[in-house]
């Protein structure tokens, strides 16, 4: 691990207001616009070092023209992430091209449920060029568990990380009384391997208010399962926002009493830059 004590978020979104010139495709929970400016201001603020900065798909669909913009203007704070399209028959090019791409880490993967039939073939091709290009397929499968475990079963060379602590997260309030009630299916994936956690978003599903506590028992299984090294934090803060401030997304793992200080600096950093073979430049 890292000597160097940096704070990453695994992941955030950048996108700018719904305009004619940059139209959305659909709708994203969260601020009208959140630009790269304002994203690092925001690390900032909290003593963020950077982040994975991972294109949204309901925004921009494939087109990662803005996370490029926003890399470019600060290439040490960030690294990208973009989904990919199973449909495309051309994907594996598609895959390749972007894995040689300055900043970029890994690829996402939307695997919903009734989204794609198990022997869909571009699963499969996704899978395969992203093990080719020797980057993390980022996968995001919250009631499909059971998709993603055949897909991590097929592909062994594939690095997959598994979105959002595997659960199902509310972008508004209320939470769901049994926010946790996939929790031993996400914990049964820690067996391959190929898998790693991102644990994102988890204060959304806390019935209490800041400093969250009622979610670190069943954090505490996961990170046993998965082991801290495979485990990294992040906010997913935007389309928190009507539940969470960023600062409390980020503050609530720095003051828990649940981790030593050790096993903080592994979560909040040290495991992604071993996950995605990145760290940003601090200033």
């Amino acid at each position: 691990m890292s000597e160097e004590k940096l704070t990453i978020d695994c992941q955030v979104h950048s996108y700018l207001r719904n305009t004619e010139e940059r139209p959305w495709l659909g709708f994203l929970q969260g601020p009208e616009e959140v630009s790269g400016d304002d994203m690092v201001k925001s690390m900032d603020s909290v003593g963020v070092d950077g982040a994975i900065l991972v294109s949204p798909n309901s925004l921009y669909g494939y087109d990662p023209s803005y996370a490029l913009e926003v890399y470019a203007a600060y290439p040490d704070r960030f690294a990208l992430v973009k989904p990919f399209d199973p449909d495309s028959q051309n994907v594996a090019d598609e895959i390749a091209g972007w894995a040689e791409t300055p900043g970029v880490v890994g690829a996402r993967l939307f695997l919903r449920a009734d989204t794609y039939n198990e022997d869909h073939p571009g699963l499969d091709r996704i899978c395969v060029a992203v093990s080719d290009a020797n980057i993390p397929l980022n996968v995001m499968c919250a009631g499909n568990l059971s998709m993603f475990r055949n897909l991590a079963a097929r592909n062994p060379k594939t690095r997959f990380v598994l979105d959002h602590v595997g659960l199902i997260q509310p972008h508004v309030p209320p939470v769901p009384d049994n926010p946790f009630s996939d929790l031993e299916n996400v914990i049964s994936l820690a067996s391959f391997d190929n898998v790693v956690i991102k644990i994102s978003g988890a204060c959304t599903l806390s019935h209490k208010q800041f400093p969250y506590p009622d979610i670190w028992e069943p954090l505490e299984k996961i990170f046993d399962a998965y082991g801290l090294e495979r485990c990294m934090w992040g906010t997913d803060w935007t389309r928190a926002v009507d539940l969470l401030t960023y600062e409390q997304g980020v503050e609530a793992f720095r003051v828990t009493d649940s981790l030593s200080e050790s096993e903080k600096s592994i979560l909040m950093g040290e495991s992604l830059t071993e996950i995605y073979g990145w760290k940003p430049s601090k200033q």
